[in-house]
């Protein structure tokens, strides 16, 4: 059974994410090629080192760069006669793209992929995360969203991969590249980092939620996350939210501060190592996944805390 994973990299940096994906299909027991589209230049070679892989395919046109999803379905479209599988992350980008490989292919997604059974069987979550649904698909081609959160990585050293370049497909995009705003960050980046700080509605403004969690991020060197509230009212970046329509994360340790635990936000965190929360509402429903609750205002919890990490 053949596999292609669509590599998710910065232009210089594969991201972890590909290396969990090719973790996921593994289960395949087939040959696992990667296509780097954009940037790929710098970030093939990366591919080509991770374990497990046969062969790292490369392309690159203005329209990939800019990671325009008409362009990006057409090029892996393109390619998908010579594969069984084609296994995306389930970022922001691979959301994106899946549904136009699949309706190209006229075969069905199976979306945030945490098992692979069998070549033809997957398990992914339902109902915010509260119920696990196990599908079979009896399409020839499978077109899957994998959830990162859910796999280990492969070493991203030790393989030796070939490395091929293939042809950009002539499409006529109906969007064009406009612009690209990045929020530039020392901290790590909130898919990736080992621990994360958010912050919810009480904290009541923007000010008082950078003035909050920021010293304390800084200080355990974590990601700032955000509940969809916070978001909605402003008080943080759309790229903050974790959540059923944010960013699913796990990390080693999440603290929770002035969050009362909707189902939306517990969809996207409650796959964390440790969970902390802080809140000064004893029946929020965050302590009901907390394996560390504090039910104190965050105005004297958060200061205290700073204090006691020196």
């Amino acid at each position: 059974m053949a596999v292609l994973v669509i590599a998710d990299h910065d232009g210089a940096h594969l991201r972890d994410t590909t290396l969990k994906v090719i973790t996921a299909v593994q289960n395949l027991s087939g040959d696992i090629d990667v296509l780097v589209y954009g940037d790929a230049a710098g970030v093939a070679s990366q591919a080509a080192a991770a374990a497990g892989v046969r062969k790292v395919l490369t392309a690159e046109s203005a329209e990939l760069k800019a990671d325009i999803a008409e362009a990006v379905s057409a090029l892996i479209v393109s390619l998908a006669a010579g594969y069984d599988v084609i296994a995306v992350p389930a970022t922001a980008s691979g959301k994106n793209v899946a549904p136009r490989i699949a309706a190209a292919l006229d075969v069905s997604i199976i979306s945030d992929v945490i098992e692979v059974v069998a070549g033809d069987t997957f398990v992914h979550p339902i109902y915010a995360g509260n119920a696990l649904e196990t599908v079979k698909t009896s399409d020839a081609k499978k077109v899957l969203t994998v959830r990162p959160t859910a796999f280990a990585p492969v070493a991203a050293t030790g393989g030796s991969a070939a490395v091929a370049a293939v042809a950009v497909p002539a499409v006529t995009l109906k969007t064009r590249f406009v612009s690209d705003e990045k929020v530039v960050s020392d901290r790590p980046e909130l898919g990736a980092a080992k621990v994360v700080v958010s912050g919810g509605r009480a904290l009541g403004s923007a000010d008082e939620f950078k003035a909050v969690l920021e010293p304390l991020a800084d200080k355990l060197g974590a990601a700032v996350g955000a509940s969809r509230a916070a978001v909605d009212a402003g008080y943080a970046p759309n790229d903050y939210q974790v959540g059923q329509t944010g960013k699913v994360v796990a990390p080693e340790l999440y603290i929770a501060v002035g969050i009362s635990g909707a189902i939306q936000h517990l969809a996207g965190m409650k796959d964390s190592k440790v969970i902390v929360a802080i809140n000064k509402d004893p029946e929020a429903p965050i302590f009901q996944v907390a394996d560390f609750g504090l039910v104190e205002d965050y105005k004297t919890a958060v200061p205290a805390l700073l204090k006691a990490l020196g």
